[in-house]
C-alpha cells in the first residue's frame, strides 16, 4: 500500500510540474492573433491563386490587416468581397474593374497550317520546352490544354485546337496566364470588348503563309480609330483599353477580322 501511495504522489508531482511548465511555455511563446486578420481571411474566397500578388489568401489577409495591401486587392472576390473587407478594416473599398482572361490567338485548326501530329504527353508546357512544333505559327496556341487543366472555374477550354475563355465563368485568378508557355493569355477589362485576337509579330506576308486569321500589321485599325486607342507595334495591333471608347471602328475596318468584339465569346463552346 505504501508503494502505491508513493507512486501516486510521484506521478501527481510530475503532472503538476509538467502542467506548470506547459502554462509557462504557452504564455512565453504565445502568438498574438490579429482578429482583423482572421476576419479578413474568412472573407477572402480561399482560391489561393496568387492573383493578388501574394502567396495565398493567408498572406493576403495578413498584408491587408497590416495595411500593406489594399482592401480591394482580391480580383477573384471582386467588389462584394472588397466591401466586406473594407467594413472589417473600417475604410472604403472603392470600385474594382472586373477583368477576364483573353486568349490572344484565333488560330484554330481550320485557319493554321499543320506541321504534323504529336503523340507524346499532351501538355503545352512540356511541348514548348522540348521545342516541338505541330503548327506553322510560332506564336499561336499549342492547343494541349495546360490552361484548361489549371482553371479552377472550368472557364477555359480547348476548342478546335485553340483555347477559348467563357468570360461569365472566369474570375480572373490568372492561373492560365501564368501557365501558358506562349504568353498568349492576358487579363483584360470585362467591359472592354474590342480585343486583338493574335500574337504573331511577323510581317504580314509571313503571317498569311501560316495563318489566315492573323494580324498582318497593316495599320488600318489605327487610322480608323477616332480615339487613337489602337496602334501597331512590332507588326501587331494593340488596344489601349484606357482610351478605347468601344466604337468598334477598328474591328469593322480590320481586313483580317482579327480584331473581335467577343460578346459572350466562347460561352456556347465551353458550356457545350
Amino acid at each position: 500500500m505504501e508503494t502505491i501511495l508513493i507512486t501516486t504522489a510521484v506521478i501527481t508531482v510530475i503532472g503538476l510540474i509538467v502542467g506548470i511548465g506547459l502554462v509557462f511555455t504557452g504564455k512565453k511563446f504565445r502568438v498574438e492573433v490579429d482578429e482583423k486578420e482572421v476576419a479578413v481571411r474568412e472573407a477572402l474566397p480561399g482560391n489561393n491563386c496568387g492573383a493578388c500578388g501574394y502567396a495565398g489568401c493567408d498572406a493576403m489577409a495578413a498584408a491587408i490587416a497590416k495595411g500593406e495591401a489594399p482592401v480591394n486587392g482580391c480580383p477573384v472576390g471582386g467588389n462584394p468581397v472588397a466591401a466586406m473587407i473594407a467594413s472589417i478594416m473600417g475604410t472604403e473599398a472603392g470600385e474594382i474593374e472586373r477583368k477576364v482572361a483573353f486568349v490572344k490567338c484565333k488560330g484554330t485548326c481550320e485557319v493554321t497550317k499543320n506541321q504534323g501530329e504529336f503523340y507524346g504527353v499532351k501538355d503545352c508546357v512540356s511541348v514548348a520546352l522540348n521545342g516541338i512544333r505541330t503548327s506553322a505559327c510560332d506564336y499561336g496556341c499549342l492547343g494541349y490544354g495546360s490552361c484548361e487543366r489549371v482553371c479552377p472555374e472550368k472557364a477555359i477550354r480547348v476548342v478546335d485546337g485553340c483555347a477559348v475563355v467563357n468570360p461569365e465563368r472566369c474570375v480572373a485568378c490568372g492561373l492560365c496566364v501564368k501557365t501558358c508557355p506562349k504568353g498568349l493569355i492576358e487579363l483584360v477589362p470585362y467591359d472592354k470588348k474590342v480585343r486583338v485576337q493574335c500574337s504573331n509579330k511577323d510581317m504580314g506576308a509571313i503571317v498569311r503563309k501560316v495563318c489566315s486569321a492573323g494580324c498582318i500589321g497593316c495599320g488600318i485599325c489605327a487610322r480608323k480609330c477616332p480615339a487613337e486607342a489602337i496602334k501597331v507595334e512590332n507588326n501587331l495591333a494593340h488596344v489601349d483599353y484606357a482610351n478605347c471608347v468601344q466604337c468598334q471602328a477598328c474591328a469593322t475596318a480590320c481586313p483580317a477580322k482579327v480584331i473581335t468584339v467577343p460578346e459572350g465569346a466562347g460561352e456556347e463552346a465551353v458550356n457545350g
